[in-house]
């Protein structure tokens, strides 16, 4: 029996639509805190192409901590697995911003996703360079990925990350002292900050992530990563993508996936297809509460889990 995906995402949209529990938007960053969290998006790029959209799906918002997968991926091109000399591979079992981890492990952070990885992740990226040097890299890449040229940063988000950003800005200065992080905490926060700014539609990111779902390739031909680092990023989006949420995210959905505290959840289902939900309000883990619910729905009906058979859901 074939799949109807465009029925699943049209009942998925439909339930998200009628939740009454739809979490609590981010207030940390101020600019955050204004966003709508009536909405819901979700978009579905799949292996032959298409692209199956719900919802808010054409809605702009700040990606935050999903840009860290194609940050990892830029810095990985740039130095290769040096990178797991600075930063390690395993989940935190902390707060994605903990310090006390950090002191624990003598400025080596668990994880490119935790903000403490993630923020050497843009010291490799800033290579020596003025930030807008490197933000400009960042962005044209992400473009590239989507291939939409549209893709900006949202200015007004990044200014709100830098007048508050006290803890970055800690635990920059903290791996500096241990001579993890190479520049001034300065330099490299103003990438970082800018880097979380970048804004896309759920319809973008899906689509961004294709090279993900495809092993490494672009789908408009050449290969961004390796098959063997595709799949490395993906295993990395499974255990680490989800903070100290990511074991539970694996239990219920099974579909590595990134999430971010704008709302936004990038998945992937390797040879299948790179989904991007988004819903403002974020649950108890920092998570969107609508975008976990609906990959779990999503997993449920396709059978996508990483978990189940090749055939189940098809």
């Amino acid at each position: 029996m074939s799949l109807d995906l465009p029925a699943v995402i049209a009942d998925i949209t439909a339930t998200m639509a009628s939740m009454e529990d739809r979490g609590q938007v981010a207030t940390y960053i101020p600019e955050l805190a204004t966003v709508d969290p009536a909405q819901f998006g979700i978009a579905i790029v799949t292996a032959d192409g298409r692209v199956l959209t719900g919802g808010d799906a054409d809605t702009g918002f700040s990606i935050q901590s999903v840009s860290k997968v194609f940050a990892l991926t830029l810095a990985l091109g740039k130095v290769g697995d040096q990178l797991w000399d600075r930063v390690g591979r395993e989940p935190s079992g902390n707060a994605f911003n903990s310090i006390t981890q950090l002191e624990h492990e003598q400025g080596i952070p668990r994880n490119p996703f935790i903000n403490a990885g993630a923020i050497v992740v843009a010291d490799v990226n800033l290579g020596g360079h003025e930030p807008r040097v490197a933000i400009g890299e960042m962005l044209r890449f992400v473009r590239y990925l989507a291939g939409d040229d549209s893709i900006t940063i949202n200015e007004a988000v990044a200014v709100s990350e830098t007048a508050t950003g006290f803890r970055n800005m800690a635990l920059a200065n903290y791996m500096r002292a241990f001579n993890n992080v190479r520049h001034p905490a300065e330099l490299v926060l103003g990438s970082y900050f800018h880097q979380c700014a970048i804004e896309m539609s759920c319809r973008q990111l899906a689509l961004a992530g294709r090279y993900l779902m495809l092993d490494g390739r672009h789908p408009g031909g050449g290969r961004v990563i390796s098959p063997r680092r595709a799949r490395r990023i993906n295993a990395l989006m499974l255990t680490c993508g989800h903070y100290d949420a990511s074991g539970d995210f694996a239990f219920r959905v099974g579909i590595p996936g990134k999430s971010g505290v704008g709302g936004g959840i990038l998945a992937i289902v390797p040879g299948r297809a790179a989904i991007a939900v988004w819903s403002p309000g974020l649950n108890a883990s920092g998570n969107s509460c609508l975008g976990t619910l609906a990959l779990e729905e999503l997993a449920r009906r396709t059978g996508w889990s990483v978990f189940s058979p090749p055939d189940e859901g098809d």
